[in-house]
């Protein structure tokens, strides 16, 4: 008698899951999904605001906007060089042999010197306007110079 009743309370166990999920999982496939964008958060773009250029000198809260997202692109561009750096690491501490990580190596030098051209000897709370400042510099020096590293183009007799 004690079969019949644990099989009888199974029974009702699974009647009653059926009637309570049934509804749930009709509403989940028929409303939900079909109604929902497919955006993993991961790829998620946010809209760029307008950079420090864009900006007239008295719009304030343009100028906070283009601090802010400087302040965010600079937290990106760090982390890129952070994990660029730790899988070089990694790469050495797993093979013993800096030659087979050399391809790590030159792609974190390139990120490195990226980096130190946009936001090195800013000091300790850049902001956007001495980054473009920065860039402003650099270009009227090249433009004067050539490219920064190749050397200074001769200066033409008159």
């Amino acid at each position: 008698m004690g079969e019949k009743k644990q099989a009888l309370l199974w029974r009702f166990a699974d009647a009653v899951e059926k009637i309570l999920e049934t509804p749930v999982i009709w509403f989940r496939e028929k409303i939900v999904e079909p109604n929902r964008k497919v955006y993993p958060w991961y790829h998620q773009k946010f809209r760029r605001v307008p950079t420090i250029d864009e900006c007239y000198t008295d719009d304030y809260v343009c100028i906070y906007e283009a601090n802010v997202q400087y302040q965010k692109d600079r937290m990106v561009d760090s982390e890129i060089v952070a994990i660029l750096r730790n899988r070089y690491e990694d790469c050495v501490l797993y093979n013993q042999d800096f030659k087979a990580c050399d391809h790590l190596y030159e792609i974190l030098e390139e990120a490195s010197a990226d980096w130190c051209a946009k936001h090195a000897d800013l000091g300790p709370l850049p902001d956007a306007r001495e980054a473009f400042m920065k860039q402003k510099h650099r270009m009227v020096w090249e433009r004067r110079h050539g490219p920064v590293g190749s050397g200074m183009k001769e200066v033409p007799e008159i």
